[in-house]
């Protein structure tokens, strides 16, 4: 179902009494690819656990299609919105990488039958059909991320939340990370601290700081903003700086 994410006057405190964010308004429309830049601290990852409800807004709140996110809503929400963490191995934990994959359409109650076409899928999604039965802690850290995001790939959902899925990478890794964010045609909003990658991939920018959202527009347009870049702790992508 086509849908988008809707953030309206979000704030969030910490118990720790941590501010994290301050009446943030945004949303994600049908199949926007969005990066999240900000310094560290500024509030990225709160915004990605409140998009399916790992964490609650104290105040405002989040509406996913025509869902506004409650106790009750929690389920069919995080069917729609699917997050793949920045350590794979916080998303890998079953002997195989087939078990990984299947694990979440076997809790949906999907059949045997749609559950093995959807980790075939998902592994030709990711281009590692091949290691299938392989464990997931023998696999290279690029290939853990890759198989970390057919994970989620497997449960279909509207929305992909990613959290710097090309760090750590080298850059054969990098690149067929960013080939294969490309080629999803899911609402894709990823976290992340790689300009350049930014620059090339993702049309949209959002920059939050301080908890608030301080820009939102056109990638290459706020990317080419010296004074707003360094002005939010944020540097030129070498496209720019270098051009």
């Amino acid at each position: 179902m086509s849908c988008s994410i809707i953030y309206e006057d979000v704030s969030f405190t910490y118990p720790n009494g941590t501010d994290a964010l301050h009446q943030v308004n945004l949303t994600l429309r049908h199949g926007e690819h969005v990066a999240l830049l900000g310094p560290n601290g500024a509030g990225k990852s709160t915004i990605m656990l409140l998009s399916n409800g790992i964490l609650k807004p104290n105040q405002g709140r989040i509406v996913v299609g025509d869902l506004t996110l409650t106790a009750d809503t929690l389920k069919p929400i995080r069917q729609r919105v699917g997050l793949v963490f920045q350590d794979p191995d916080d998303q890998l934990f079953m002997t195989t990488v087939h078990d990984d994959i299947a694990f979440g359409p076997l809790n949906r109650g999907l059949s045997a039958g749609e559950v093995e076409q959807r980790v075939a899928d998902a592994l030709e999604a990711v281009s590692l059909t091949h290691l299938s039965a392989k464990a997931p802690h023998d696999l290279s850290f690029g290939q853990k991320k890759r198989i970390a995001l057919a994970t989620v790939l497997a449960m279909q959902p509207d929305f992909l939340i990613l959290d710097e899925p090309s760090s750590n990478l080298d850059p054969r890794g990098r690149r067929q990370m960013m080939e294969l964010i490309r080629s999803i045609p899911s609402t894709v909003l990823i976290a992340t601290h790689d300009l350049d990658m930014a620059w090339e991939l993702l049309p949209r920018t959002i920059i939050i700081d301080g908890g608030q959202v301080v820009a939102d527009g056109p990638t290459r347009e706020l990317l080419a903003d010296e004074v707003l870049m360094i002005s939010h702790g944020l540097e030129l992508p070498a496209v720019v700086k270098y051009s």
